[in-house]
């Protein structure tokens, strides 16, 4: 069972590395705003957690299976449509259950399942253990008047927590003007961001054999960052962006794997992308939307 259970998962690990690829392109457009291309990785993360799709002439997919992929059907829903399961590996005689072509590919994908299973749960227990870790220690965090939370033990704020998140700052910054710093780390609970990074991690975790999970984690993770800031920044007036640029080369330095933080890795990013925002008119917004549209419509459908 856990050799089938493999097979479909690194079919998924192919087809989510495909389409993450296609983004890759896609978000090194500047224009495109960070909170954009932030959604877009939505694409990976679904091809990577889900294993079928609905059939789709247009999808990007029907050009791959001239050469190598095809669906598998999964589930009909009426003459013309059904869900299906890619297969690009294509090493077995039949899918239901996978009855592998050669005996000694079966072999292998049962041993490499084991190796596989063990990883990741190791993987994800390390996880587990980091995070329980962080949360344990910032519960050492006092209230301050403001009824912000502060600590000796960071160096750069964050927000903690899943469920009732709460923002920490170090303790060197009670006292002073924080308004910038506090309506990043707002935006953050605003968007569930802690959350968001833990569900990446697990996924990043259960596709540990595939070296581009890491790499898109480590984009989408400054991708969610430059999307936060462009929402914390919203309504700024230039000067208000400037102080804000400041806030973020002040705290640069800190990181923390499950907390969002408000410094940390591509600081110099950030302030550029700071610096340079420009409010999304209603026709972008209504540009970026279609192309949003297109890209899920030919990237998360399968083959017909």
């Amino acid at each position: 069972m856990t050799g089938e259970t493999f097979y479909w998962l690194l079919n998924m690990s192919l087809i989510a590395s495909a389409a993450g690829l296609i983004i890759l392109p896609l978000r090194a457009i500047k224009k495109i705003p960070r909170r954009v291309t932030a959604f877009l990785w939505i694409v990976p993360f679904v091809r990577a957690v889900v294993p079928f799709g609905l059939g789709n002439r247009f999808s990007l997919l029907s050009l791959v299976s001239l050469f190598t992929e095809r669906a598998e059907p999964a589930y009909p829903l009426t003459d013309s449509a059904e869900f299906s399961m890619t297969n690009v590996i294509r090493a077995a005689e039949s899918y239901d259950p996978v009855t592998y072509k050669l005996e000694a590919v079966g072999r292998v994908f049962s041993v490499a399942s084991v190796v596989w299973l063990s990883v990741a749960a190791a993987i994800l227990i390390a996880l587990a253990i980091v995070y329980s870790v962080t949360v344990k220690e910032m519960r050492d965090a006092r209230v301050g008047e403001d009824g912000i939370y502060y600590s000796d033990k960071i160096s750069s704020p964050a927000v903690y927590g899943i469920i009732k998140p709460k923002i920490v700052l170090p303790s060197s910054l009670e006292g002073g003007d924080n308004r910038y710093i506090l309506s990043h780390e707002k935006a953050h609970i605003g968007r569930a961001d802690n959350a968001v990074r833990i569900v990446a991690f697990a996924v990043a975790a259960v596709h540990w054999f595939n070296p581009l999970s890491w790499v898109f984690l480590k984009l989408f993770l400054s991708d969610l960052e430059l999307a936060c800031d462009e929402k914390a920044i919203k309504g700024y007036s230039a000067d208000e962006r400037r102080e804000y640029a400041r806030a973020l080369l002040d705290c640069a330095g800190g990181k923390s794997l499950f907390a969002s933080a408000f410094g940390g890795a591509r600081v110099k990013t950030r302030i550029e992308n700071v610096l340079s925002y420009k409010k999304m008119t209603a026709v972008a917004a209504v540009c970026f939307g279609a192309m949003i549209a297109a890209v899920l419509f030919v990237l998360l459908t399968n083959a017909r």
